[in-house]
């Protein structure tokens, strides 16, 4: 039986992979950061048989004894802030040293085949590019551009040290999948930075919607993928946006408001000079404007037409979010 090893096993992608993983028959062993985030897992899949190895991107300690005896490598762990950091190398040094150190794990354990998750921020934001083309994977961020904040950087630097990596190293086959931002149903009540984006459209605490677009994708396409690259010949050396498409940031509010007019969803764009005013005081501000006048869109016909499969709409990714949202909300008020 083919073993996986799933890093950042906890993350909201990484639980829909593990389920996707044993629902096809895969062993597979998880790496966690701490014994509460395994209590989490073992609580989740009660029935499963998931082995555990506890790691840290940022430490060499254990990495090559638990990827011993493994055939494939499935790399989620990476740091996903909502708001940027006031060092980027916060964000940069431990996703660049933790896919590194995965890395290098892999191959000295004989793993052969390594599934990497990216994302299209390492792709949508290429410094040649006209600001209004769409993107496809055959575009790369530009790190060092002004307009590139400190999670691009991370996911493009991270992507491209890894490539560097099997570019020494042939023997091992690496596909890259490239999410944009991932909506869609938690397995759990732990659902990271994507769907607290949503409860904040939910909630009125973006009273006005940013004046930008944004490239989304369903988490159970995302998990699929990860998966069916495994076996999938046409996916080896090759990257995938998982991109279902891309709308304004007021367009997803108002696909929310069409499912509950009682939501308090922006009702409209925050006009530009508001925001060059605000950008002097916030960091998060200043990285909205950095979007404003480009579009994020980032094609994903590749993957459509490798996997053999379509996308789910983003409208429905965004309600089941919500829907999820809902649900923990009113179990903390029951509780």
């Amino acid at each position: 039986m083919t073993k996986v090893f799933v890093t950042g096993a906890s993350g909201f992608i990484a639980k829909h992979i593990l389920r996707e993983l044993m629902e096809k028959g895969y062993a597979v062993r998880a790496s966690v950061r701490s014994d509460r985030r395994k209590e989490e897992l073992e609580s989740l899949f009660r029935d499963a048989s998931l082995e555990f190895a506890t790691l840290d991107l940022t430490r060499d300690d254990g990495w090559q004894d638990a990827l011993k005896g493994c055939d494939v490598l499935i790399h989620t762990a990476s740091p996903f802030p909502l708001t940027e950091p006031k060092d980027p190398q916060d964000l940069i040094r431990p996703a660049v040293d933790g896919t590194l150190r995965a890395m290098r794990a892999a191959k000295e354990a004989g793993i052969k085949r390594v599934i990497l998750t990216s994302s299209c921020a390492a792709i949508y934001k290429q410094a040649d590019k006209p600001k209004m083309q769409p993107s496809d994977e055959t575009y790369w961020t530009s790190p060092d551009d002004p307009a590139v904040g400190a999670y691009e950087a991370s996911k493009t630097l991270a992507e491209k040290a890894a490539w560097d990596f099997v570019a020494d190293h042939s023997e091992i086959a690496l596909t890259t999948i490239n999410p944009g931002a991932v909506f869609g149903p938690p397995m759990d009540a732990r659902y990271g930075s994507s769907l607290e984006l949503v409860e904040q459209l939910m909630t009125g605490k973006v009273p006005m919607a940013p004046p930008m677009d944004m490239v989304a994708v369903d988490v159970r396409d995302v998990a699929r993928m990860h998966v069916a690259a495994i076996d999938l010949e046409a996916t080896k050396g090759e990257r995938f946006a998982a991109a279902s498409g891309t709308h304004r940031f007021l367009e997803l509010g108002e696909f929310l408001k069409a499912w509950d007019a009682s939501l308090k969803t922006p009702g409209r764009e925050a006009p530009v000079w508001l925001l060059r005013i605000m950008g002097l005081f916030s960091g998060e501000v200043k990285g909205v404007l950095a979007n404003v006048g480009r579009t994020l869109a980032v094609s994903g016909a590749k993957a459509e037409r490798t996997f053999g499969f379509e996308f789910i709409p983003v409208k429905d990714a965004l309600i089941a979010s919500a829907e999820a949202v809902r649900m923990h909300k009113l179990n903390e008020r029951t509780q």
